[in-house]
């Protein structure tokens, strides 16, 4: 069965949405050097190479998530990336709600564009069992 339109549309707009995200302010943030990023870093507890690391991790796994045969395995992946950075964003006192509101956009997009998505989260199966004649 496949999604109405509209919910297919939502759905890769959103994921457009984090890909963009993902690949502008925080890869990118990671990967180009300007001034203050050695001391925001070292306050993290991460050398500059090693987010060098992560900022490629980082694009290498929203590139995955706009591949539709590879946006499962990589919204699992990000699930794990993003849940590293909300702790690192705890541990550091800093505001620690981006990284789970993108995981929950992403998880909505992707099950916008995949239901089988919900199906699986919620329980239910894909198609109805038959009636009984009682």
């Amino acid at each position: 069965m496949r999604p109405a339109k509209w919910k297919t549309v939502v759905g890769w707009v959103l994921t457009i949405l984090i890909f963009l995200l993902l690949i502008g302010p925080s890869a990118m943030g990671k990967l180009m050097d300007w001034e203050g990023k050695e001391a925001m870093f070292t306050a993290m507890g991460f050398s500059v190479e090693l987010m060098r690391s992560i900022g490629y991790l980082e694009l290498t796994l929203a590139i995955l998530l706009v591949i539709p045969q590879t946006s499962f395995l990589a919204a699992i992946l990000l699930t794990g990336y993003l849940g590293g950075a909300t702790v690192t964003h705890l541990r550091v006192g800093d505001a620690f709600f981006m990284p789970i509101v993108i995981g929950i956009v992403m998880w909505i997009a992707l099950g916008l564009r995949r239901p089988e998505i919900f199906r699986l989260a919620w329980g239910t199966p894909a198609c109805p069992p038959p009636a009984s004649d009682g």
